[in-house]
């Protein structure tokens, strides 16, 4: 049976049309946190991909009750204040099943801001010992001189109370300057551990 979309067929008896593209990640650099202030990616960030996906594991901050968040800056700067427009939502359940929603979060939204953008929701991250985040930062075309800079973050955390919080973000670094380089760290306190895992898409 072929699947088609858009007049063109995407899958024909089970295989993929060689002609639909198929990228691959390739794994560039790994971090791991231990105590850290900020995590930083100041290389690989290049026009070698047209795409690149930062996937994090077990985030576990030092303060209780906080958020993980994102940056990114131009040639060797390190200010990490690029200009961002962004719109956030998400979904969250508390373990007892007494509370649960699905909805924007204003708060968490940018309307060119030039602070650290929110991957984890408000709240979110928890410091117990078993609590933490995971998740991805898609950025694409980084490298662009002509357009602004189009990013997707999705997470889950742990929260300090005992919710789960899927976290969804998108929007863009009001940019046509190359982006080099991305930060990552909490709001408040340090990046106890976790890694940060920095991939490009061929």
């Amino acid at each position: 049976m072929a699947v088609v979309s858009g007049g063109t067929t995407l899958i024909d008896n089970g295989t993929l049309d060689a002609a639909v593209p198929s990228g691959s990640l390739t794994l560039l650099s790994t971090q791991t946190a231990s105590a850290s202030a900020t995590i930083s990616f100041t290389s690989g960030i290049d026009s070698t991909y047209d795409s690149y996906v930062f996937k994090f594991y077990n985030i576990h901050p030092a303060t209780d009750n906080t958020q993980f968040a994102f940056q990114g800056d131009t040639g060797t700067n390190t200010n990490y204040n690029q200009t961002i427009t962004s719109t956030t939502f998400r979904a969250f359940h508390r373990e007892p099943d007494d509370d649960a929603g699905l909805g924007y979060v204003t708060g968490e939204d940018q309307a060119q801001g030039t602070a650290f953008q929110k991957l984890t929701a408000g709240g979110t991250v928890g410091a117990d010992n078993d609590q933490c985040a995971a998740g991805t930062l898609h950025l694409f075309n980084p490298s662009s001189t002509t357009f602004v800079k189009h990013f997707i973050g999705r997470s889950n955390g742990s929260h300090a109370s005992d919710y789960t919080t899927d976290f969804f973000v998108s929007g863009y670094i009001n940019t046509t300057t190359a982006l080099t380089r991305v930060q990552f760290k909490m709001l408040s306190g340090n990046i106890d551990a976790g890694d940060i895992c920095l991939y490009g898409i061929a």
